[in-house]
């Protein structure tokens, strides 16, 4: 009976082309060979189980390879070749940082650097998880990182960059990898189970993809787990048996209950989810991950950030198909706030039930469900537009009408009272439904009246003064405000204008801060919706010259009167802040 090998040992690469998801890094790597422009140390980081010392190994090789094929790659039929696959070169010396991590095991590496290879050209020294290194043993390796001999290569590999003290970093090319992608996973361990034999659903490798979060390593070794309870027949079901991993079934039975607003059956399937041992904020994290999977469906663009199989895929894009935009946005949002809450929670499972609640009496807004679920709704929609139809011909003919303003107002208030009629078969629960009417002028509620006429009232100068007071008594507690609006009376002028005079521009300015507020004020108070408002800047008829009013402008007056103050202020070179 032949020794078992763990797939992630059996199946590891051993050339560049084999390497999966860092095909930016292998390029670069094999151009850096065939133009022979070899740096004397690398580092290369990322998350575990991406590749780092794979292709730190297979880069040593190819570099001693005494015949590299035309696509630089190793021969794997010369002398270095055939010693690297029997782990038993000269040339590679690994070396595990953790262990090694003291300035005595790097005073060792510093004396074995300088011995040359034996066979081949470069001694190539990997350092895995050099971050472990201690700070003394950084710098004891500096020097000679910086300044190896010709035959000496470094290659440093770490999970946690940011440890690397800066000296270090800035002596190596630095190569960071990349998680490897779900459908790159799900290719390999394809070409694995084919290759052992297995038969394997898509959908559950792409479990098993997810699951492995980017690292091939740990994607094979889960593969290993399910074939070994599985067997030769790798199915979906078995797979998140195994990986006690919840079904994408249940989130699509839950979105379902949700259209159709059944809080009764989200319950009972929470309920469900939770006595096979799931926790509760697992679900949530997923409730929310599905959300996102149906929001992207709503677009082709966005279709290629779904990373599902392709049943489960055509499932997402037939249920994103029933929902509104508006819907997956509030549902997200909601699921979200849930997660963020959880931790926080005395009463968890209450937290994530009301979670459910909410989402299912959010107003689902597609036509399908409308016609299905509340036909009288759609009934009294339909009397509605009817009567949309049948005001804009009316308001139509008003405007064409040559004949008095009165008889127009009659006209007005004739189709206003249409409007708002109550339709047949009204139901007193439309009320708290809302009304689907964004370009028309029907209010949201049907039954409630609403003046569409603009009041145009006349009024003296002496009530506008008494208004101007009224709002200037609101002012009191700002005393230079309360003081301008006191000695700045405003007139009336014609087609309702009202002239605002101020005698500098600070006044001016003034006036147009307070200008939104004091213009409703007015309009309100005076029912008149048609006034506005003039600022004049006007002069002072004693001295034929502005009022001063800013600190500038007051020197200067006082300066004219007395030119001893522009003396005085000279001498003492003083200025006015600004």
């Amino acid at each position: 009976m032949a020794e078992y090998i763990v797939s992630a040992r059996k199946y590891r690469p051993d050339t560049f082309k084999t390497v999966v998801g860092q095909e930016s890094i292998t390029t670069t790597l094999k151009n850096s060979i065939s133009t022979k422009h070899l740096a004397h140390a690398y580092l290369f980081c990322g998350p575990r189980g991406v590749g780092k010392t794979t292709c730190a190994r297979i880069f040593a090789k190819t570099i001693n390879c005494f015949h590299p094929t035309e696509n630089i790659e190793p021969c794997d039929e010369c002398e270095s070749c055939k010693g690297f696959n029997r782990t038993s070169s000269f040339n590679i010396h690994e070396l595990d940082a953790a262990s090694n991590n003291s300035v005595d095991g790097m005073r060792n590496l510093i004396d074995q650097v300088r011995i040359p290879p034996q066979l081949g050209k470069y001694n190539v020294y990997i350092i895995d998880e050099v971050h472990m290194l201690s700070n003394q043993a950084f710098n004891t390796f500096l020097k000679t990182l910086e300044e190896p001999p010709a035959h000496a290569i470094f290659i440093l590999a770490t999970t946690e960059k940011q440890k690397i003290i800066p000296t270090i970093l800035s002596r190596c090319q630095i190569f960071d990898f990349n998680r490897i992608k779900i459908n790159d996973i799900v290719g390999h361990l394809q070409f694995v189970a084919k290759s052992e034999n297995i038969n394997a659903e898509p959908e559950a490798l792409n479990i098993i993809a997810q699951k492995a979060d980017g690292a091939m390593r740990d994607a094979l070794s889960i593969f290993d787990q399910i074939v070994s309870f599985c067997g030769t027949e790798i199915t979906y079901s078995k797979v998140i048996e195994t990986l006690n991993v919840l079904d994408y079934d249940y989130y699509f039975k839950l979105t379902d209950n949700f259209i159709s607003g059944n809080i009764a059956q989200s319950l009972m399937l929470f309920n469900e989810i939770l006595s096979k041992g799931f926790e509760a904020q697992y679900f949530i994290i997923g409730l929310s991950s599905h959300f996102r999977d149906l929001l992207v469906c709503k677009d082709e663009t966005t279709l290629q950030l779904l990373e599902v199989g392709k049943a489960i895929a055509e499932r997402y894009r037939n249920q994103a198909s029933k929902l509104s935009a508006d819907f997956i946005y509030k549902a997200l949002e909601i699921s979200n706030q849930c997660d963020l809450n959880y931790r926080l929670s005395h009463n968890k499972r209450l937290l994530v039930e009301l979670t459910l609640v909410k989402i299912c009496n959010l107003s689902v807004v597609t036509t399908n469900i409308t016609k299905q679920t509340n036909p009288t709704t759609l009934k009294s929609e339909e009397n509605i537009n009817q009567q949309k139809s049948t005001v804009e011909k009316k308001e139509a003919s008003i405007i064409n009408n040559k004949n008095s303003e009165q008889s127009v107002k009659k006209e007005q208030q004739k189709v206003n009272a249409e409007i708002y009629l109550k339709p047949k078969g009204y139901d007193i629960t439309e009320t708290l439904k809302p009304k689907i009417n964004s370009e028309s002028n029907i209010p949201n509620e049907i039954n409630e009246p609403v003046n569409y006429e603009k009041l145009n009232k006349s009024f003296t100068n002496e009530e506008l003064k008494d208004t101007w007071l009224k709002y200037s008594e609101t002012k009191k507690s700002i005393a230079r405000v309360h003081q301008f609006l006191l000695t700045n009376i405003p007139t009336i002028s014609a087609n309702n204008i009202i002239i605002v005079p101020a005698i500098n521009k600070s006044q001016e300015d003034e006036i147009k801060k307070l200008h939104d507020e004091l213009l409703v004020y007015l309009k309100k108070n005076l029912d008149n919706d048609f006034i506005t408002i003039k600022i004049e800047l006007t002069e002072n008829t004693e001295t034929n010259s502005t009022k001063p009013y800013t600190d500038a402008e007051k020197y200067q007056y006082f300066a004219q009167k007395n030119p001893d103050l522009q003396t005085l202020k000279d001498k003492l070179n003083l200025d006015f802040e600004h």
